[in-house]
């Protein structure tokens, strides 16, 4: 499987420090600097030169596989993501190393944020949204965290998703206990007020805007005071309790078939797993290609004949087809050109700390964007 080809003449400069680099391409001037030569397809890459800031360039630079040595492992990884596999089975059949496929996903996820910041709705929100939390784990149990969703009621269309570090809760044995504690004293206790707070930055990234809003979620004591955080908006806020059936006429069953799809797609949130993630970053970089996938790949419905033949995307309007993994990956999307809201910037450049990890790494490539 390959990606598209690259646009036949480059749509503007690459080097975010050019003036031609967000201007319109209608006065931008370059030049070709000939070809070169590559060991996998394209075999000939056209070279050009920015006329403004001297900054050579090629085609490949507006790739979304630019700089990677195995052109087709994106398109691969990518299928394989939702379909339950884990890094080292997807590594034993592209016979590639592990760390290649962890390196793979972490910049689909860049790739898939960018992409959805891109085709998102930005105007006021026509439908009423469903919104509630997943809950999961980093690292081990002793560190759950937990994405807050947002839904389209009408369209099943994924808004968008925060993340937030949670403290161990439920049911423990006194050596369980024993060991929060130390784990606690040594490495801190996540924000209290994390819940609260996460879940306004997603209505404030959903709905950026004044306007109003219907909600529906369940009967969590931090939603009522995530809404006061969001002056801006009108909200009518309707519960439901979590006991409620789950069928299609719960309001709250767009979100929960949601949480569905998540849990049985992705091998790390299954129950009782060894391939859970190991680092929050890493789930918040899966949770974006997720919802490039369940908004744009994936039918509405795979049961009802209409249904499946349209995706939420295309029911809101944002496109008028269902679109294939060369779609996603036909060009590279630059962050310097799509601003991405917080803490959706602090996903994409690795700013998400693990508390068992003492070192993380932050995204710092210049290449691999």
């Amino acid at each position: 499987m390959t990606t598209a080809p690259a646009p036949q003449a480059p749509p503007h400069c690459p080097n975010p420090a050019c003036p031609f680099h967000l201007r319109d391409r209608q006065r931008w001037r370059f030049e070709k600097l000939g070809f070169f030569d590559r060991q996998s397809p394209p075999y000939q890459v056209q070279r050009y030169r920015c006329l403004s800031c001297r900054r050579s360039f090629s085609d490949q630079t507006f790739r979304a596989t630019y700089w990677m040595r195995k052109a087709d492992l994106l398109a691969a990884v990518l299928g394989r993501l939702q379909s339950c596999s884990g890094f080292r089975q997807m590594a034993r059949e592209l016979h590639v190393s592990p760390t290649s496929i962890a390196v793979a996903v972490a910049r689909l996820g860049r790739h898939c944020l960018l992409l959805h910041e891109q085709v998102r709705p930005k105007g006021p929100i026509r439908e009423e949204l469903s919104a509630d939390g997943f809950e999961s784990f980093e690292w081990s149990q002793y560190y759950p965290s937990n994405y807050h969703l947002a839904v389209g009621k009408d369209s099943h269309f994924f808004y968008g998703f925060t993340a937030t570090e949670l403290r161990r809760k439920g049911r423990m044995t006194d050596a369980q206990r024993k060991t929060r504690t130390k784990l606690e004293a040594r490495l801190g206790r996540p924000d209290p007020k994390g819940t609260e707070k996460d879940f306004a930055r997603l209505l404030s990234i959903v709905a950026p805007r004044a306007q109003q809003l219907v909600l529906h979620t369940d009967e969590h004591q931090a939603y009522p005071r995530a809404l006061k955080r969001l002056p801006h908006l009108t909200i009518e806020h309707r519960t439901i309790s979590s006991r409620a059936a789950r069928t299609p006429q719960n309001p709250l069953f767009p979100v929960n078939l949601l949480d569905l799809l998540i849990r049985h797609s992705g091998s790390h949130h299954k129950r009782e797993t060894i391939a859970f993630s190991k680092r929050l970053q890493s789930g918040c970089g899966r949770m974006a290609i997720l919802a490039v996938w369940r908004n744009l790949m994936k039918p509405f419905s795979e049961r009802d004949r209409k249904a499946e033949k349209e995706s939420p995307a295309m029911r809101l309007g944002l496109t008028d087809r269902l679109w294939t993994v060369e779609d996603v990956l036909a060009k590279r999307r630059f962050p310097s050109r799509i601003a991405l809201p917080e803490p959706w910037a602090t996903y994409y450049w690795g700013r998400v700390p693990t508390r068992a990890l003492p070192r993380w790494r932050e995204h710092r490539r210049r290449y691999a964007v």
